[in-house]
């Protein structure tokens, strides 16, 4: 039998958004978004869900204390669910939610432009090193 219970809808005053302004909630929103392990996470669930070991070992370098407080920071915002199944083991899967997939493609997106301009970023390091001596 499952159970379902719905969480009381809390108002949410609307903000005007400026990454730019010192207290604006979009700021936090983008650290986790593009934090190293939120990044790496959001792109793995791209693929499919995973359960927390699958997870780590698909991610690779990650501590169990990152990647359970990255999880759990993009659950709090909307972007992971987290379906943990009443058996014995227990058995938790992640998963993207709709907004998680949308962060998901834009992050890799960022990240495969990154890869392809990975030559042009070393040529400018080392140009930069050698005109001080590095």
């Amino acid at each position: 039998m499952e159970v379902s219970i719905e969480a009381p809808e809390v108002p949410v005053t609307p903000l005007l958004a400026d990454v730019d302004g010192t207290m604006c909630p979009s700021r936090l929103v983008l650290e986790h978004v593009t934090s190293r392990w939120g990044v790496l996470v959001l792109i793995a669930l791209l693929e499919r869900s995973y359960r927390f070991s699958e997870l780590r070992r698909r991610i690779g370098g990650v501590s169990e204390k990152m990647l359970t407080q990255t999880l759990q920071t993009l659950e709090r915002d909307g972007f992971v669910h987290r379906d943990a199944k009443p058996v014995i083991p227990p058995r938790v899967d992640y998963t993207l939610t709709p907004l998680g997939q949308d962060a998901a493609d834009r992050v890799k997106a960022l990240a495969l432009w990154t890869e392809d301009r990975v030559p042009a970023v070393q040529a400018a390091r080392a140009r930069y090193d050698e005109a001080r001596g590095q």
